[in-house]
């Protein structure tokens, strides 16, 4: 069978200098203070979670609530803004920015990626891009969101939707793809 060049070789793989937006030293102690300080804290340590990102950069605002089995890569890169929710087992895959809305609530198990790679490239190179989830938006549970979007005020997408395009303002959207269903 013929070798095809086109396929990645993960030998030839290396992450771009920066890509973490902090030293490797420093993303290791984040992910010991997640560890130890973040993941075991008791359900209702809000302030705390909320201490221990803004201490590591996030951008968190008044009366976030964050449930302790959600999961922050890189926190320098996260802004979420007042009255906001992050539910049980929410990954916010922060390989690139993620900035989440006022009044927003994130609910359990969603997955908001902000990276991938070049499936093109044999040297399988990672990229990210930015996610921002506006304003007076419910992501419902199990809800995965790929890298790029952009959804805009008060939408609602569904239980184990798929969002791989921008979502319109005030609408409601369901499905893999999330398709829109009707103005909210």
């Amino acid at each position: 069978m013929k070798k095809n060049n086109n396929i990645q070789d993960l030998s030839l793989y290396s992450t771009p200098k920066g890509f973490r937006g902090k030293s490797k030293i420093y993303v290791q102690l984040w992910w010991i203070v997640y560890t130890i300080f973040f993941k075991l804290s008791p359900q209702v340590f809000y302030s705390w979670r909320r201490f221990l990102l803004r201490i590591f950069g996030a951008k968190i605002g008044n009366n976030v609530i964050i449930r302790p089995s959600a999961q922050f890569t890189y926190p320098w890169k996260i802004s979420i803004g007042d009255n906001s929710w992050i539910g049980d087992d929410v990954v916010l895959y922060s390989l690139g920015n993620i900035e989440i809305g006022k009044n927003t609530v994130i609910s359990q198990r969603s997955y908001i990626c902000t990276g991938s790679h070049d499936y093109k490239d044999n040297k399988f190179p990672i990229y990210s891009k930015s996610i921002k989830i506006e304003n007076q938006c419910w992501i419902a549970t199990d809800v995965f969101i790929a890298p790029g979007i952009t959804i805009k005020e008060g939408v609602v997408v569904g239980a184990r939707s798929t969002v791989i395009s921008d979502l319109e303002n005030f609408s409601v959207y369901v499905g893999s793809p999330a398709k829109f269903i009707k103005k909210r």
